[in-house]
């Protein structure tokens, strides 16, 4: 597995890092064993970051890559490198609610998310949205203060745009933004990405298969459960589904011929994308794990890049990539 650096502070971590996300929350029910199998698998192969959430299934998600990192050898575990969102506020039921940036929530979100884990510090540690009721330079100055105090090591950002991105940078060093990128989520090539690349920040890229929607895998009839997410997100409804799933066919065109997958293209036209872009992929199972890792083998050249730019323009998805109300939580989005 080839590494990159997050950033020029960051910590050198493997070129593709495994979301986790769906093995607790938001894409309906997962199999524990099969996911914690998937993260041993994932460390075996050379990833080493294992990107969470303190929200995901409130606090399952951390307790599952506990018991994922305690169960797995030795040498696996000492690789592994935790970033963790923190910030989302949610009901019993699940709905969300708001996101708190105050220093004393930071400070005590990381205390919740150490005895989770099983850790005594978390490699990357960001809050998940930004508060609208506090000062981003308040948020990083307690995530400031955990790294002097040795409980977290590296700041990161999510879905920030980029004026936020310079007022935490003056604040203290960045190493990495956190943010969808993918062939049907560009939005931040247009002032993000070189407002980060200026200030040395990383990219570590989610939702590079757009939700499974690019992973060529999501067929037009599927029927998604009651506690799928992607149920109410609006490239997945309707005639968006339809028009996106064209994109797919006309990218699978191009996949076939090179003999890889759709999901395998998809991921290395996001590995191509600068060696500062470090692509999340979200396997729930070992068998989509070894597709993805697959893609760090897919050289793609100027042709087949002109290619899949034909097939999949900029802004050519259907659809929102989030519901309205949560669109308006993206600072990243304004």
């Amino acid at each position: 597995m080839q590494t990159r650096t997050l950033g020029t502070t960051g910590p050198q971590t493997a070129a593709l890092g495994l979301g986790c996300m769906g093995m607790s929350a938001l894409y309906g029910d997962a199999d524990r064993a099969e996911s914690i199998a998937t993260v041993h698998a994932a460390l075996e192969a050379g990833i080493t970051l294992l990107d969470t959430g303190d929200f995901y299934g409130m606090g399952h998600n951390e307790l599952l890559i506990n018991e994922a990192l305690r169960t797995a050898p030795a040498a696996a575990r000492e690789t592994a490198q935790t970033s963790v969102k923190f910030g989302a506020l949610r009901t019993v039921e699940g709905a969300f609610t708001g996101y708190d940036g105050r220093p004393n929530a930071v400070k005590n979100f990381a205390a919740y998310s150490l005895q989770r884990l099983g850790t005594d510090h978390i490699d990357i540690y960001r809050i998940a949205r930004v508060d609208p009721a506090v000062p981003i330079e308040e948020t990083i100055g307690a995530i400031a203060e955990l790294v002097e105090a040795g409980h977290v090591r590296h700041i990161g950002l999510s879905e920030v745009g980029a004026d936020t991105l310079r007022r935490a940078a003056a604040v203290a060093p960045i190493s990495d933004l956190q943010i969808e990128y993918s062939l049907l989520s560009r939005g931040i090539e247009d002032e993000i990405l070189p407002t980060a690349r200026e200030l040395g920040i990383g990219i570590t890229a989610y939702g590079v298969l757009s939700r499974g929607l690019i992973s060529g895998h999501f067929t037009r009839d599927r029927k998604l459960a009651a506690n799928d997410f992607r149920g109410m997100s609006p490239r997945f409804q309707g005639e968006n589904l339809h028009r996106n799933l064209d994109l797919v066919d006309a990218l699978r065109k191009i996949a076939e011929q090179k003999g890889v997958t759709v999901a395998q293209t998809a991921i290395a036209w996001a590995l191509s994308r600068g060696e500062d872009i470090v692509p999340l992929v979200g396997a729930r199972r070992r068998d989509r794990l070894t597709e993805a890792l697959g893609a760090a083998e897919v050289t793609l050249d100027a042709e087949d890049l002109a290619a899949i730019e034909r097939a999949v323009p900029a802004g050519a998805a259907a659809g929102e990539r989030y519901p309205a109300d949560q669109m308006a939580h993206l600072d990243s989005e304004r």
